[in-house]
């Protein structure tokens, strides 16, 4: 019998070291990225490869395991790889670095401490390792397979001068992955220290326990949601960077039994030539099941209830992952290109939850797109080269009961880059950083924002990017609609205006020139027209909705009242509502509605690239 009181000591613990582990990474690594930006995670796994900690994802430890047996390693070794191909479905691009230390009681290995993270430059065809016009994973960077770079506590120095070789920025790099291995060796020695305390078995014990208390957790507040049946969706990314804009296609259908959900990739298309396929069929999905399994918390009864909700190994047993045969986005055959995989992997968390909005009437967030790589890059007056990468977040979807969060990021404590640090350290100015306006989706509940960030460079350079929903929308649900889609302009308003592709590498811009990029809104949840006019002009005092937004999305005539009453913006002008005007307008809208309303608003683009196909859905199939 474990004891309880021991099982939240260890449950404590562990959360305890792997935040100590990410503080001890933010405060020692040098890159950007890593340091500032926070675009790192740490997990801890037990000696039967187990994710206990429920924080964050993480990499797997089974390619370290399967290349260097438990009883091979010693006390003080590192592990490190990269190599997508070899990872077992953990890493889904050569930037993402993962260093693994075993941890050891008396002699035998207990447990791992892994740390991966995106770094600046691990070489390849382009600053930053992420072409976009790269059509096989030779281009993307060095590609290293599990090795040990720390042989019982001694550095593997010539390994690290190979990496450091390879990439653009090797100071950076070298920097990081000391911070990395320092703090998981930390890590390490402090989960020895709960073994050392406490003894193997109690520790194993309350192991066991964590794991299937998350296990009943999710069977008893969150499958139980879920009726039995099957239902079918699919959602797509819409370019490759090296075929013309199309629909690649994702798409699950969801089997749900009394005992798990069944989840078939079959129909997903084919892999693409260029770089945003996704290895994912490795270790019978387990990566991808604690991917997707955050998309479940949705489904609790509360926020504070879906915020208490680990996703740790427990999650695994209750979903069964079936893939398509090799040659699809998410089982691409070596040397497929992946550095831009969150096309795909990002869309898989929309397509599942559009898939449980089916199953539950609606009772899921609308979509959302929360990752996209931004950068300049060009040499200081003093010929030395810089770059500046950045993860910029978007607006997340609408819910059933609230609207969508703005500029989420969807690595936990990620960021932009401080304005301060990116102005002292590149030579460029942010000119803007703040939402962009009307961008979150109309609806009940609408979708949160995204950022609008201008950037001024100060030398000639070259702007990149890395991105995804520039003619497809987040879409919107239960009759909420799409947000609006990422867009990068140069020079705006300008004499050499000019929009730039979302996939870029190399896009020259003049010294002097702004670089505007707006990142996408959230879909909306439910009907705009229902959304209560205090709602909508707080949001035009507030300055997310124009007042010419309110009109055309939510049917709200809004007007300027100089200093009499109403809602007050920051520079002191008033708003009201012409309620007569706005009934009138909104009975017009209702009454000129088709009978079927539909169920999904996929946004305008989806014409474009669907054939004309119109943009609301009621149903898939």
């Amino acid at each position: 019998m474990i004891d309880p009181v021991l099982v939240e000591i260890v449950k404590g613990s562990l959360a305890s070291i792997e935040k100590e582990v990410e503080t001890a990474i933010g405060r020692t690594a040098r890159s950007p990225m890593i340091r500032d930006a926070h675009d790192f995670r740490a997990g801890i796994h037990d000696r039967k490869l187990r994710k206990l900690t429920g924080r964050s994802y993480s990499a797997l430890v089974h390619p370290v395991v399967r290349d260097y047996p438990l009883e091979t390693m010693r006390p003080g070794d590192v592990f490190f790889h990269n190599d997508v191909y070899l990872s077992e479905g953990g890493i889904g691009h050569l930037p993402d670095l993962c260093v693994t230390v075993p941890v050891f009681h008396e002699g035998e290995v207990v447990a791992f401490v892994q740390a991966f993270g995106h770094h600046d430059d691990i070489g390849g065809a382009v600053p930053g390792s992420m072409p976009s016009r790269a059509t096989s994973v030779y281009e993307e960077g060095l590609m290293v397979p599990p090795i040990r770079l720390w042989d019982q506590g001694v550095p593997n120095e010539a390994a690290l001068k190979i990496m450091t070789r390879n990439s653009r920025m090797p100071e950076s790099l070298a920097a990081d992955l000391d911070a990395e291995c320092a703090a998981c060796l930390m890590g390490a020695r402090r989960l020895a220290d709960l073994f050392a305390r406490y003894g193997r078995d109690a520790v194993e014990g309350c192991f066991d326990a964590i794991i299937d208390a998350t296990t009943q957790t999710y069977r008893r507040e969150v499958l139980a949601k879920i009726p039995n049946g099957t239902w079918v969706w699919e959602d797509y990314a819409e370019h490759d960077g090296v075929d013309p804009p199309r629909l690649h296609r994702q798409r699950i259908t969801l089997t749900k039994t009394p005992e798990k959900l069944v989840l078939d990739f079959t129909g997903t298309g084919p892999q693409a030539r260029g770089p945003i396929n996704h290895a994912a069929d490795y270790a019978d999905g387990v990566f991808l099941a604690k991917w997707l399994a955050p998309i479940l918390r949705n489904l609790a009864d509360t926020p504070e209830r879906m915020a208490e909700l680990d996703v740790n190994e427990g999650v695994v047993p209750l979903m069964e992952l079936r893939f398509p045969p090799k040659g699809t986005l998410l089982t691409p055959v070596f040397p497929a290109p992946t550095n831009a995989r969150t096309f795909v992997i990002l869309r898989l968390l929309g397509v599942l939850a559009g898939v449980l909005a089916k199953a539950v009437d609606g009772r899921m967030p609308a979509d959302q797109e929360t990752i996209r790589y931004t950068g300049i890059y060009g040499t200081e007056a003093d010929g030395t080269p810089f770059l500046m990468r950045e993860v910029l977040g978007g607006g997340s979807g609408g819910r059933w009961y609230a609207d969508g969060e703005d500029t989420i990021h969807v690595v936990p404590d990620s960021r932009n880059i401080p304005v301060e640090f990116a102005e002292a350290r590149w030579p460029l100015r942010v000119e803007r950083l703040g939402l962009a306006v009307d961008s979150g989706g109309p609806g009940r509940y609408r979708g949160g924002l995204g950022y609008d960030k201008h950037i001024r460079v100060l030398r000639d350079c070259h702007f990149m990017s890395i991105a995804d929903r520039s003619v497809l929308a987040c879409w919107g649900v239960n009759g909420g609609q799409a947000g609006r889609p990422f867009s990068v302009v140069i020079d705006p308003g300008g004499p050499n205006e000019r929009v730039v592709d979302a996939l870029a590498d190399a896009e020259p811009v003049r010294a002097g020139e702004i670089i505007r990029i707006r990142t996408t809104g959230g879909g909306g949840w439910g009907d705009p027209l229902d959304r209560p006019y205090a709602e909508v002009l707080r949001d035009v005092a507030w300055g997310k909705v124009s007042v010419a937004g309110a009109w055309d999305d939510y049917g709200v005539r809004v007007v300027a009242v100089g200093d009499g009453e109403g809602s007050a913006r920051g520079d002191g002008e008033r708003y009201a509502v012409d309620e007569e005007a706005s009934d009138a307008e909104r009975a017009r809208r209702r009454a000129a509605r088709p009978a079927v309303r539909p169920f999904f608003d996929r946004g305008p683009g989806f014409a474009t690239l669907s054939g004309g196909a119109p943009h609301a859905e009621v149903d898939l199939v």
